[in-house]
């Protein structure tokens, strides 16, 4: 099986507690442990977020869903001892369509955090991974 490399870059910015992070086709984020960026562990969280929504749209898509927009709350518990790692992580999916089908939701949901999205199944490895979602029905 061929792995499939990525690199990517940090450098500290206006001080040693915010940092920069670029990929290799130049896109950025900004991350901190100073409250002026999202932390290192909030990032985890809010990748687990797009790697899923990232699906989720996709299999709604080929299942000629309606959907409009998409909205995640996710909450993450972590160890008190270090390291810190998440021991649970719950995603609340919040989704905006016209006659969305509930079953193809919860299919599309579980489909991405069993099967597709890289991120959640990794962070799987070390935390108990769960979902809930609600339809907003918009026109």
């Amino acid at each position: 099986m061929m792995s499939h490399p990525i690199t990517v870059n940090l450098k500290s910015g206006n001080s040693l507690k915010q940092f920069t992070a670029t990929n290799s086709s130049g896109n950025t984020i900004q991350l901190s442990n100073d409250g002026t960026a999202p932390g290192p562990m909030e990032a985890v969280l809010m990748a687990a977020a797009g790697c899923s929504t990232i699906d989720i749209v996709m299999i709604l898509e080929k299942m000629r869903e309606q959907l409009h927009n998409v909205e995640v709350e996710v909450k993450g518990e972590r160890r008190e001892e270090i390291p810190r790692v998440y021991t649970s992580i719950h995603l609340h999916y919040k989704l905006y369509g016209e006659n969305l089908d509930t079953a193809k939701a919860e299919r599309a949901i579980k489909m991405s955090l069993e099967k597709y999205c890289s991120v959640s199944l990794m962070l799987e490895k070390a935390a108990t991974i769960d979902s809930s979602f609600e339809i907003i029905d918009v026109k």
